[in-house]
């Protein structure tokens, strides 16, 4: 048996993620899934023992969360979970509106059924979700479907911004998803987008998509309202 051969077989393989890519995957999700909430102060010593991570990563991971508007750095607090700014969540979902409406009326146009299969498929995983009260899984299901409505009609530019407001506009769907009859209404709204493409509506289908992400605005002023008002 070679050298080489013997040195292939014995080789460690490197981790998909690093220590650090891991513990900000975790502080991410734990602040978009609430268990960190808007305003909790972020102490390095307490987070270094919750991740059993070294401070240097703790505080390279809030650089970056802080990058992503997901953390802020207060005078005489240090770092805290950033609150949910009003008017920037209206920007968002004005992108989010122009950009998903316009997806999902090529979607329609371009009369490919397996487009509709393949929304269905996401959708069902979001009933499922909401099912079982996996809401990480709603949001992980929710990604996918959109993911799908841009890059069946190859809008990869588009998807690509949307995916740089993804923490973001998750951050805000982890508050809606939550509401009274949410779990219904949300994917009656996104099953009128798939009915309009699978019939080739693309009035229908652009309609569809910019009204489910109005119905999202307004569902997140009034919970960013109510927090504003309870401060």
């Amino acid at each position: 048996m070679g050298a080489g051969l013997q040195d292939n077989a014995i080789r460690i393989e490197r981790p998909a993620k690093t220590l650090r890519e891991l513990a900000l995957d975790k502080m991410r999700d734990s602040i978009v899934n609430g268990y960190f909430r808007p305003g909790d102060r972020l102490v390095e010593r307490d987070l270094c023992a919750q991740l059993g991570v070294s401070r240097t990563i703790v505080r390279e991971v809030l650089r970056h969360l802080e990058s992503e508007g997901l953390v802020s750095n207060q005078p005489n607090k240090g770092p805290i979970v950033a609150m949910l700014d009003l008017e920037e969540a209206k920007q968002i979902y004005e992108i989010r509106g122009a950009l998903e409406g316009m997806a999902a009326r090529l979607c329609a146009e371009r009369g490919d059924k397996k487009i509709a299969q393949a929304l269905d498929k996401s959708l069902n995983g979001i009933r499922k979700s909401y099912a079982e009260k996996d809401m990480p899984g709603v949001l992980a299901h929710t990604s996918a479907f959109y993911q799908t409505l841009f890059s069946k009609v190859d809008r990869h530019v588009a998807w690509g911004v949307v995916n740089l407001l993804t923490v973001r506009i998750n951050h805000l769907r982890s508050m809606t998803i939550k509401t009274p009859n949410r779990d219904s209404d949300g994917p009656a709204q996104m099953e009128k987008i798939v009915d309009a493409i699978r019939r080739g509506d693309g009035q229908a289908a652009y309609q569809a998509a910019t009204d489910h992400v109005a119905r999202a605005c307004a569902i997140a002023e009034e919970v960013l309202s109510a927090q504003a008002g309870s401060d």
